[in-house]
């Protein structure tokens, strides 16, 4: 396991596991803990792994920014969302854009950043308990982490913009009407869902798995022909492999397919 500056990330088996650990501070981000965050996410895409989980500790899952040092930052407050956004910013986008599925478990509240940290994944757990309230427009401020897109993706650009410009309390229920999250279980069966789910897709194909998230997340922009010549060019790569002869023999044979690690 790897950790600094309330930030942790380590991995078990096929399962990159990214977590935030400032339950203290609400895991908001500070500096020094969105460079960490930063950091964790590059490091463990760079591990390889088939899956990969974000989860935090204590009862709110992630405040956002950390307003005491917006406060303390004075006249320097855009150069302090410089220095905090251009490199989570971008480790965001190599994790969402990367070809692996990515799980997110929500326990408790999550507000401002922590919205896009929370919403970012292919699929979203979070605990009955689990509160959503974008908060930015509360202190004259715009999304970040891409709060905004992920939020929209999920729920609709009308409804985002309610949720944002409002920015009152959404709880748990409401998140999983409106789409924002995809599944709700007890607090303290949480980590058991999302660990089962992570092991679920760590068992699966690469190949298939990394297909399947590049068509998908590429629509709407895509038109018919180009997305049908990517089928078949992601599918053609898919039958090269040893995944794709194994998946078939576990077909035929009535069994569980064993995919390579």
């Amino acid at each position: 396991m790897h950790e600094r500056d309330g930030i942790a990330w380590w991995l078990e088996g096929a399962v990159g596991r990214v977590e935030m650990r400032r339950p203290e501070r609400a895991n908001s981000l500070a500096r020094p803990a969105a460079h960490a965050l930063a950091a964790a996410f590059d490091a463990v895409l760079a591990a390889t792994p088939k899956v990969v989980l974000i989860t935090a500790q204590g009862p709110i899952f992630c405040a956002g920014g950390d307003i005491e040092e917006f406060r303390s930052a004075g006249d320097a407050l855009p150069t302090l969302v410089d220095d905090i956004l251009q490199p989570l910013h971008a480790a965001l986008l190599r994790l969402v854009t990367a070809p692996l599925p990515v799980v997110s478990a929500v326990g408790g509240a999550v507000g401002g950043a922590g919205v896009g940290l929370a919403l970012c994944a292919d699929f979203v757990l979070a605990s009955r308990s689990m509160k959503l309230r974008t908060g930015y427009a509360a202190i004259g401020l715009s999304p970040d982490v891409g709060s905004s897109y992920f939020l929209a993706r999920r729920i609709g650009t009308q409804r985002a913009k309610q949720w944002l410009m409002l920015s009152e309390p959404v709880d748990a229920s409401t998140c999983l009407a409106a789409g924002a999250v995809d599944a709700l279980h007890d607090d303290a069966a949480l980590p058991a869902a999302a660990a089962a789910l992570t092991q679920r897709l760590a068992a699966g194909a690469r190949d298939s798995l990394a297909g399947i998230k590049q068509l998908c997340d590429g629509l709407p922009g895509r038109d018919l022909a180009s997305h049908l010549a990517m089928e078949h060019e992601r599918l053609r790569l898919c039958t090269q492999g040893a995944d794709a002869r194994e998946g078939v023999a576990a077909f035929l044979a009535k069994r569980a397919p064993s995919f390579a690690p």
